[in-house]
């Protein structure tokens, strides 16, 4: 311990020898680094000390609530210490932290892996509280790593602390919660609240100065090191941050890197706020010497992927590190973050106060969800010629981005898509559109050339085609469309060995016919058979297509298929219990149980809000009913059957259909009638809402279906309205119900009546509704009553999406 804490010493001395002005670095008052089941202390690679967990700190019964585990093997680039080992948590578990007032950084490490006792950290969900702030909630490690295309990943996050720091780990229903590390450490005062050199937080959107109260976490996002590499957390100026590169954000600028920079820190820019390592490196423009009004057309541009819905503190970092700008008014520019001005004029040395003088300025923007729930937020500095600066140019050092908590103290957001393509990003260098005699010439140049290559095209296409038509019919009956993922492709014969020759027939419907078999390895299966068809097969094609695309906890895994002539079939996962309307049937005592009903309707929502929002394309089920939710041993539920399913290629398209699918008592009334709004993802909305209510208390499934095919008077949320108006409560269960659980019931009740409003923009989305069914009943509001008769008039022309997406 003596030796670490010279190493550290050691590390905080060596960053002040800055300029004159500089102050010392920050000496943390909390620091725990715990090594989640670890038996001894270790020490990682850049020479911390992770000590094993105080058991005074661990309120939970530990025998019973949590076991620790060893990784069962160490994959490249994963540091031995904190990760090869993990404390797993069976239930909730709180660790109680005490220390001083302040805001304190939370660092989780985790490592998705398969653990000793078969325990498999890939697959599970859960959820990290502390002090009343929501920082994890669903999360999986598993896709959060893949999506950053690493084998491990750190959680950060900033809370305000009055003297102790309760952190909570909650795993998700039918699943497992684990952290390898956990690590706290304290801060200067308000350091991210204040605002920046100048103690000020720019408004983006109106202008207005913003201020951070003391009640505000934070989770950091991103924090870069522009134009430099990875700064370890030791060579961090006392508060242990990593600061990565910017590479993975586009190509383009130029790097430029100082050796031996001598830099003043100020009292307005201590030395913790960032390392010299970030201030020593930058990306530029550079200078254009054949003709510098060329950057006049081009950006210094950036793409941050952030959580849709969130306020966010973007922190941007400057110091001057080319010796040729040495004065004010040599290189101006203006910032721009979201498309919108954030500072017209940034010139860093009059800011500053000196050519050797680092200065960060903050500024707070609001992402909304219009480009969907993972939208990328853009940062682009433009060169500012009005004032006649030496260089038209522009220079970054350092970006930090933090989110800040909802009004409700929730600062997770959703898993991250694992199969995002590094293709995507953009340039780092973003030229505009010039206008000059040149572009006239090509102009003039390739009208020719390119008619010449467009007639060939056509003759090359049209004969392509007339080829290709004479062998469409043998192509169609050996072919599939391409999916996301490997799938294993099953002959009919082998349908039909894994089935023991269908002899265990597990339901039927009109689409075919689910059996029960097994797979070589002993593996339990359900394969489902569809009726011999000459047809094109698309709601087969939609079904493989959809569950291809999807990996959650709450969608039924979808483990090969067979696509032979006209035979079909799809192999999934076998799960114990059934649909859930045959569960219900069995276990009439259990399915009235309001714990058990609350546990299956929030596992549904979470397995929607996935398809809506956690695949890259959007998936619409169009069939939510009890027959298409499927249980497992542990009454964890599984949406199924996705052969009425239609993937939408943009996050908000309208979905364009000829033809109504569902099941009646479940379907969409725009399904029926255009006149009560467009049909899109909220029609799964309905249906769910539908089924909640149906659990909940409708017992009379043909009264369902007559209400809702004919609109009658007698339709049944009627009834459930009007006891809560009431007060009556009739759908709750037996005479033993609980306070607790009579609010958990009512609460079900006010969701499923707002998710079944006629009009569909009135309903909330489904990653709303998760939130509402995860939250308190006390912050709902009870909906208007969802009565069929509604006034064409007061349906919008428009719902949330414009006439030319609901053409696309």
């Amino acid at each position: 311990m003596i030796c670490y804490v010279l190493f550290v010493f050691s590390i905080l001395c060596s960053v002040t020898g800055g300029g004159e002005g500089a102050t010392v670095a920050y000496n943390p008052t909390d620091l725990f680094l715990f090594n989640c089941g670890s038996t001894s202390d270790n020490v990682d690679d850049n020479g911390r000390n992770w000590t094993v967990e105080n058991r005074k700190f661990m309120l939970s019964n530990l025998d019973n609530a949590s076991f620790s585990s060893d990784a069962l093997y160490q994959k490249t680039g994963v540091p031995q210490v904190p990760y090869m080992k993990a404390r797993i948590f069976r239930s909730d578990f709180t660790y109680s932290f005490p220390v001083s007032p302040g805001w304190k950084f939370i660092r989780l490490y985790f490592y998705p892996n398969q653990y000793n006792f078969g325990f498999d950290a890939v697959n599970t969900f859960f959820s990290v509280t502390v002090n009343g702030f929501t920082l994890l909630q669903n999360f999986s490690a598993d896709i959060t790593v893949k999506a950053s295309k690493t084998e491990s990943i750190i959680k950060e996050f900033i809370v305000p602390v009055n003297q102790t720091l309760n952190l909570t780990f909650k795993p998700s229903l039918s699943s497992l919660a684990f952290v390898n590390g956990i690590e706290i450490v304290s801060m200067p005062d308000r350091f991210y609240s204040k605002g920046g050199f100048d103690d000020k937080i720019i408004n983006v959107d109106s202008f207005v100065d913003f201020e951070i109260d003391n009640s505000t976490a934070f989770e950091t996002v991103h924090r870069r090191n522009i134009g430099g590499q990875m700064v370890s957390d030791v060579r961090d100026s006392g508060m242990f941050r990593q600061w990565l590169p910017d590479d993975d954000f586009g190509n383009g600028g130029v790097v430029v890197s100082v050796l031996n920079a001598k830099i003043n820190y100020t009292d307005k820019t201590p030395v913790y706020v960032a390392p010299e390592d970030v201030y020593a490196t930058s990306r530029s423009m550079g200078v254009i010497n054949k003709d510098p009004s060329l950057n006049l057309q081009r950006n210094l541009t950036w793409y941050f992927t952030v959580d849709a819905g969130y306020t966010y503190l973007v922190r941007l970092h400057f110091f001057e590190t080319t010796l040729d700008v040495n004065g004010i008014n040599q290189r101006v520019f203006s910032i721009f973050i979201g498309k919108q001005e954030a500072k017209r004029e940034m010139d860093v040395i009059r800011l500053s106060g000196g050519s050797q003088n680092p200065v960060y300025i903050d500024f707070r923007v609001f992402v909304g969800s219009e480009n969907g729930m993972r939208p990328d937020l853009r940062l682009d500095l433009h060169p500012l010629a009005e004032t006649g600066p030496l260089f038209y140019d522009a220079i970054l050092n350092g970006v930090e981005i933090l989110k800040l908590n909802s009004s409700d103290g929730n600062l997770a957001g959703t898993n991250p898509d694992p199969i995002l393509s590094s293709d995507l990003t953009p340039s780092l260098i973003s030229p505009r559109v010039g206008k000059g005699n040149n572009s006239h010439i090509l102009v003039i140049i390739l009208i020719p050339v390119g008619s010449t290559i467009v007639l060939a095209t056509f003759i090359v296409a049209l004969m392509l085609s007339m080829r290709q038509m004479k062998r469409k019919k043998k192509r169609k009956e050996n072919s599939i469309v391409t999916f996301k993922v490997p799938l294993k492709q099953y002959t009919y014969a082998e349908l039909k060995k894994i089935t023991k020759s269908f002899s265990y027939t597990l339901g039927k419907g009109g689409f075919g016919t689910v059996y029960g078999g097994s797979l070589s390895d002993g593996r339990k299966v359900a394969v489902k058979v569809l009726k011999d068809s000459n047809a094109s097969g698309q709601d087969f094609i939609n079904e493989v297509a959809s569950m291809s695309q999807t990996s959650h906890v709450n969608i039924v895994s979808l483990l090969g298929f067979c696509y032979e002539g006209s035979k079909r079939g799809i192999v999934y996962e076998f799960l114990e219990n059934g649909s859930l309307d045959q569960f219900a049937s069995r276990n009439k005592s259990l399915i009235q149980d309001v714990t058990t009903l609350y546990g299956i309707a929030l596992g549904i929502a979470r397995g929607l809000e996935y398809l809506h929002y956690g695949c890259k394309t959007r998936i619409v089920h169009f069939d939510i009913k009890p027959q298409n939710i499927l249980l497992d041993g542990n009454l964890c539920p599984k949406v199924s059957d996705f052969g009425l399913a239609k993937l939408c290629e943009k996050r908000e398209s309208i979905v364009s259909l000829i033809d109504t699918r569902g099941t009646i008592g479940y379907i969409a009334p725009e399904l029926f009638s255009r006149m009560y709004g467009r049909v899109s993802h909220k029609s799964d909305v309905y249906s769910y809402g539908m089924l909640v209510l149906q659990m909940i208390g409708a017992k009379d499934k043909e009264l369902v279906e007559a209400t809702v095919s004919n609109a009658s008077s007698s339709y049944f949320p009627d009834w459930i309205y009007k006891n809560l108006e009431n007060g009556e409560e009739t759908w709750i269960f037996g005479d033993e119900v609980t306070k607790a659980e009579k609010a958990t019931a009512k609460k079900m009740v006010v969701v499923g009546l707002w998710c079944i409003q006629p009009c569909p923009s009135n309903r909330p989305p489904m990653n709303r509704v998760v939130e509402m069914m995860e939250g308190s009943l006390d912050a709902l509001e009870v909906p208007p009553k969802p009565s069929m008769y509604i006034s064409t008039r007061l349906i919008p022309e428009t719902s949330s999406l414009s006439d030319s997406e609901e053409a696309e």
